[in-house]
Formats: C-alpha cells, structure tokens, sequence
C-alpha cells in the first residue's frame, strides 16, 4: 500500500503549474487530493486532467475570513502543499509599490494565512514553494527574491512551532509553466534556450520535477525544517 493511500491532501495553487503537477502526482500515489484555487473555471480544467476522484475548492489565499471558514469546515488534513501566488517583477526604483504589495500579499502572506489557519494532523505536513532567487538574486527581480527568502525562513521557523507537523520547502528554478505564456513562443523558446545552455543540467525545469521534491518531503517522515533546491544548478552557475 502506497504511503499516501486514502490520506487527505490539500494543494493551494492546485489548478495550474507546479501545484498541478503535485495533485496529480499525489492523487497517483492514492492520496484523496483537493486541488484549491480562485478561479474555478481554471480549477474544473485541472481537475479533469488530473482524473481520479480529486476534489476542487475555490479559495483566495488573500481573503483572511474565508480562509479561517475554509478549514474551520474541513476539518484535518494530513498534507497541505502551498503553490499559489502571483508576484509582479521588476527594478524596485520602477515597480510600482502597489505591485510590489500585492506580490507580497499573494506569496508570503497568502502562505503565512494558510498556514496560520490550516488544520494538519500530528506527524502530517506542511510544504511551502518558494524560489532560488532567495540563494541568488537577480537585479531585475529583487523583491521575488526577498520574497523566495522570506518563505524559506517561514518554513524552518514553522517547522518548530507546528512539530511534530512536518513543514519544509522547495525552492524551484526556471520552470515552464504557464507563467510565461504571455510571451511570444519565439521569445519564450529563446529564453529557455538560453537559460538551459548555461544551467549544469542543460534544460530548464518541467513542473514534474518540482512535483517529484513535493511527495518526497510529503512521504519523508524526518524530512523537516529543509529547503529543497530543484534549479537545474541555477545557484552555482
């Protein structure tokens, strides 16, 4: 029997990308999995791709009250996975500072919210999704990385205040999803030429991969208080 068979697993983030990717990995490994997002239209196309039993719940990890009514209905989980967030980037002299707010509200706060509100069984746990641009700054992105480092430290400091929850992080490179579909297939394939010619790996991420660190620190029972760097060797590079 799978380790993960009939245990119940929330993924915020679940419609899309890496949090996509880590529903439907679990939901292979036998998990009762609930995929959570805003936008429920996003939500039902995933769910359907995915298959199985998985649940949707619209949920906006900005919205305190709902948040506390979500959980306070569901009940315990056994694992929660963190995937959602949506941060603007640039300069900080030219992001302006209601984008700069609202990325910080979306990633950290949403994750701090759902973290402070979820119900987690003893011995469960907790994974947040973080970034490594919180080990190696880029001067076009500073605050992602602010961002990126702030969660790692959540993580860890969480990992001592929930024990015995288990709370860890991954920390992804350049992956593609769906967050760069708003650039042109010319310009987007160009990028991830280049990134994969100067990564140690030689490609770039695929959400699989950040999915694949999800269930291992799901199903790792001493694995706690880690980040999980999955950057293709984005950081020594």
């Amino acid at each position: 029997m799978s380790k993960l068979e009939g245990k119940k697993v929330l993924v915020v983030g679940g419609s899309s990308g890496i949090g996509a990717a880590a529903a439907k990995a679990l939901a292979e490994l036998g998990a009762d999995v609930t995929i959570a997002s805003r936008d429920p239209a996003k939500l039902q196309a995933a769910a359907a791709q995915i298959g199985g039993t998985v649940r949707t719940a619209v949920l906006d990890t900005t919205n305190d009250a709902g948040l506390e009514a979500f959980f306070a209905a569901q009940g315990e989980y056994d694992h929660v996975v963190i995937s959602a967030a949506q941060t603007a980037s640039g300069p900080v002299r030219q992001l302006p500072l209601v984008d700069a707010y609202a990325a910080m509200n979306s990633k950290f706060w949403g994750a701090y919210r759902v973290a402070r509100a979820a119900r987690i069984v003893p011995g469960g746990s907790l994974t947040l999704v973080s970034g490594f641009l919180a080990e190696r700054p880029s001067k076009t992105s500073v605050l992602q990385g602010a961002i990126n480092a702030a969660l790692d430290a959540l993580g860890r400091g969480l990992a001592l205040e929930l024990s015995p929850v288990r709370v860890n992080t991954v920390s992804p490179g350049l992956i593609a999803t769906e967050l760069w579909s708003r650039m042109s297939e010319e310009a987007r394939n160009s990028m991830f030429e280049g990134a994969a010619a100067r990564l140690p790996a030689k490609r770039v991420g695929q959400p699989e991969d950040i999915a694949n660190a999800i269930v291992y620190l799901v199903t790792t029972p001493f694995a706690t208080g880690s980040t999980v760097l999955v950057d293709g060797g984005g950081v020594i590079a």
